[in-house]
């Protein structure tokens, strides 16, 4: 017998997410499993939804809004949700992700959470922790929406060509992962460029680092730590890190060939062949 009736809709986003679909499920005089078969999802996940032991996904939020004729109210909803189960010191930085016109990413040895596939988050994020794997992959992948919105920031990525070559949940993984980063070659808002390991000492050495500038208010860097996030607006800050990023952009290759590398190392590493 289910709990649902305890559901406290002010107790956190997640909650009022449940409380809310219930309303709608019932007015619609449908069952748990009725809407499951609807969704094409399970009942039980339905249930779980509904009593906040998990976390809904923006597809399931848009199937249910239209299945319940709920004018947009989950999808819409569902952001809260996503950005309330970010872990609390990383929520001003999606926040900033979020507000940006542009953001200038510098990766050394792994691809931007913001690039990432569902396989290759699931293995990064679950290196050390497999609790709510699920969720928690959902959570991240959610953030890359911000690229479907009217106005997207441009975004600069420059991947340390080790990032290639990190062999992060096996080679299937990787080679859909440097598939997926191949698909934004035409896409002039998102833009992909290798540092080379022939670049030799670059402007990067310190570590990975983001810069994130915006219409009205001053730029911000971010670097992270072991579960500790660190924007500043500190024009020095912002001042050396816009000057090594000239650098770094500089050093790497060109966007087409930053393209034929990432495709030659997906053919010659991960291919087929090297499947096995």
């Amino acid at each position: 017998m289910t709990h649902i009736n305890v559901l406290d809709p002010g107790a956190s986003p997640l909650d009022y997410y449940g409380f809310e679909l219930r309303r709608l499920r019932e007015s619609a005089g449908l069952s748990q499993k009725q809407l499951g078969d609807i969704l094409n999802y399970t009942g039980s996940l339905v249930g779980q939804i509904e009593t906040a032991r998990k976390v809904p996904t923006p597809e399931f939020s848009e199937r249910a809004d239209a299945a319940l004729g709920s004018d947009g109210l989950l999808s819409r909803l569902v952001e809260l949700v996503l950005r309330s189960q970010l872990p609390a010191w990383f929520r001003q930085v999606a926040e900033l992700q979020t507000r940006a016109t542009e953001i200038c990413s510098f990766e050394t040895h792994m691809i931007h959470g913001l690039l990432q596939t569902d396989a290759y988050a699931r293995a990064v994020l679950g290196a050390m922790d497999e609790t709510n794997l699920d969720d928690r992959t959902a959570v991240r992948l959610a953030r890359q929406r911000i690229f479907e919105k009217e106005k997207p920031p441009v975004f600069w990525a420059v991947l340390g060509e080790s990032a290639l070559y990190q062999r992060i949940g096996g080679p299937d993984t990787m080679r859909g992962q440097l598939a997926h980063l191949l698909t934004f070659e035409t896409n002039p808002r998102i833009n992909i460029q290798i540092l080379p390991f022939a670049a030799g000492a670059h402007a990067g050495l310190t570590g990975s680092f983001d810069v994130y500038r915006f219409a009205s208010d001053p730029t911000i860097v971010y670097t992270e730590g072991y579960g500790s996030a660190h924007p500043t607006a500190n024009p020095d800050t912002v001042n050396n890190c816009t000057l090594r990023y000239d650098h770094l952009q500089a050093a790497a290759l060109p966007l087409r060939d930053s393209a034929a590398m990432i495709r030659r190392v997906m053919e010659e590493r991960y291919g087929e062949q090297q499947v096995a």
